[in-house]
């Protein structure tokens, strides 16, 4: 009976671990998705938890997938939809720090400045009441850094005009949370700090209407301070361009010191 050569017997188990090989990667697509269309399905029907669930499997059992690279983008914006800001916007950064070159970080950026902009606006503060411009800005000022990356690496995005417009809006609730700290100074006598801070938003955020109201510290300050000449100087910038706030400025001016209504 002819005996099989070493070299033939050695080609044919490279053979069945080659097929073998081939029906793991096919088994491995297949699950992979599997797995992506159940989580579309869900998030296409607004259930956003499921869909959290299964894109978070995806990630964990096929992380090298096609699959799971779009998933990344997609759990984003489940887990914003969901009301987890905090997790949009880890899952928006590592999307960033992993994938540089993407053709979609621009997604990404406009994504984790979107949470931080709904942040900022969470359920306890409304309950409670808080004026936004009284609270420490930093979910603002993450919000504002990750629209103006967006903006200035991206400037074609489709993303881009809508985050312009937030940047606006964020801008001014700098302002005035600038303009905030400065006049709390200036209730407890410390002129020459709320001076400064009312000087540090006129020259960080020039054009935002709150800096009409860093003019009006500005003045107030200065005259606590018995520098009536500066006083006057910067009413007169007042009046020049913000002739409302002017005409405000000059009837508390003349109000006796006595009156507080």
């Amino acid at each position: 009976m002819p005996r099989l050569r070493l070299p033939a017997l050695l080609l044919l188990a490279l053979l069945a671990l080659a097929g073998c090989a081939s029906d793991n990667e096919r088994d491995m697509k297949s699950g992979a998705d599997q797995l992506y269309d159940r989580a579309q399905s869900a998030m296409d029907s607004g259930n956003f938890r499921n869909a959290i669930t299964y894109y978070e499997t995806l990630a964990a059992r096929f992380p090298f997938s096609n699959q799971a690279k779009q998933g990344q983008l997609d759990l984003i914006y489940c887990y914003y939809m969901n009301g987890e800001p905090e997790s949009a916007i880890d899952s928006a950064s590592q999307f960033e720090r992993e994938n540089p070159t993407h053709p979609r970080v621009d997604y990404a950026l406009y994504m984790r400045g979107l949470a931080n902009f709904t942040g900022q606006s969470n359920a306890i503060y409304r309950f409670f009441d808080v004026d936004l411009a009284r609270r420490p800005p930093d979910k603002v000022r993450e919000s504002f850094s990750a629209f103006a990356q967006l903006v200035q690496r991206y400037p074609k995005s489709r993303y881009a005009p809508d985050a312009r417009q937030r940047m606006v809006f964020l801008r001014e609730r700098l302002a005035e949370y600038e303009n905030d700290v400065a006049r709390y100074y200036y209730k407890r006598g410390a002129y020459l700090a709320s001076l400064d801070r009312a000087r540090f938003t006129m020259e960080s955020y020039d054009g935002a209407p709150a800096v009409a109201e860093s003019l009006r510290i500005i003045i107030d300050s200065y005259r606590a301070l018995g520098m009536t000449d500066l006083a006057d100087s910067s009413r007169e910038v007042l009046a020049a361009n913000f002739p409302e706030a002017a005409s405000k400025q000059a009837k508390e001016e003349e109000k006796p010191w006595y009156r507080f209504w």
